[in-house]
């Protein structure tokens, strides 16, 4: 199924997560979007990166159908860069926190960066 591309917000952003609407943000990127992500299991030297739609639509399927809530606390926007911080919570306590960047390139994002450490 083909996801309709929409112009990036903070707001939107916002909305999508928090929402669970993981079609939602895979419409946000590019075709040749790059997401990296650092963690515990992804060290900065070997980050995980999930390059194109197609595994950006898998990875926000993931995230967002999991049984937990996504508070976005802060969205900032400056120029064609969006930050934002989200705090993620599963049934039984365990949190995620979460630090991301992208930049936008002609509304969508091109590059994502994304930070997050679990409780263990």
């Amino acid at each position: 199924m083909q996801v309709s591309q929409k112009p990036v917000t903070a707001k939107a952003i916002k909305e999508a997560i928090e929402g669970r609407q993981g079609r939602m943000p895979a419409g946000f990127y590019a075709d040749d979007a790059v997401v990296r992500v650092v963690d515990r299991n992804n060290p900065p030297r070997k980050p995980r990166m999930v390059k194109g739609r197609a595994s950006i639509d898998a990875f926000w399927e993931d995230i967002c159908g999991r049984a937990m809530t996504h508070k976005v606390d802060t969205a900032l926007t400056d120029g064609n860069r969006i930050a934002f911080t989200a705090d993620c919570t599963f049934p039984d306590g365990m949190k995620v926190y979460c630090i991301a960047t992208v930049e936008l390139k002609d509304g969508l994002i091109k590059r994502q960066s994304v930070v997050q450490a679990w409780d263990e």
